[in-house]
């Protein structure tokens, strides 16, 4: 009798462990089915990244994802991207942005980021002078360079050498020492154009 009920207990603990398993794997099966993953624009996952640009035909979202591209490559994509959509003419030179702020250990949106903020990517600058960040622009004279590639070669070394080096490294803390009187407008408009690459919003 013992043994009878023994083997009754066993059968209806099995039992309620093996519905309590089926019920949790059907309970995790409808809330994957409900909360699908959706994908994270300008962000890396694995080896990744889905580079979306606005596009407005989504009737969802209103962007199209138009390449998905190993990480290795989207910034460069990014950047030539970008500038292309504004027509700068430092298109032609989006590798090497991307090359020198690789060389100089800075995030590839600086250098785009503050000359869309300075100069709308170089479309409004001192004549011939190829400087497309307003620095060395003062009441002394104006620095001018030959090239927009001798342009971007100064100027990543500049970022690094008087910001990065020592510790400015937020739209913030630039601002404080790249144009101190601004009320905080400059800040807001690097910040702006750094998300846009970021999240390939533009």
């Amino acid at each position: 009798m013992d043994d009878l009920f023994k083997k009754i207990k066993r059968f209806f603990l099995l039992s309620t462990l093996l519905f309590f398993g089926v019920f949790v794997g059907f309970s995790e099966l409808l809330y994957l089915k409900n909360h699908q993953t959706k994908k994270v624009l300008g962000v890396f996952s694995e080896n990744t990244i889905n580079l979306m640009i606005g596009s407005g035909s989504d009737r969802d979202s209103g962007i199209d994802i138009i390449e998905n591209i190993s990480g290795d490559d989207a910034r460069p994509l990014i950047i030539k991207k970008y500038l292309e959509k504004y027509k700068s003419p430092l298109v032609p030179y989006s590798d090497l942005i991307f090359q020198l702020s690789q060389n100089y250990g800075f995030e590839y949106y600086w250098i785009v980021a503050i000359a869309q903020q300075e100069s709308n990517l170089c479309k409004k600058i001192p004549q011939d002078s190829h400087n497309c960040w307003g620095y060395g622009i003062h009441k002394r004279g104006t620095l001018s360079f030959d090239s927009y590639e001798l342009a971007l070669r100064s100027y990543a070394e500049y970022l690094k050498r008087e910001y990065f080096d020592k510790g400015l490294n937020t739209p913030e803390l630039i601002m404080s020492k790249y144009c101190p009187s601004s009320n905080g407008s400059w800040a807001r408009g690097v910040w702006q154009f750094i998300n846009e690459m970021e999240l390939g919003r533009f």
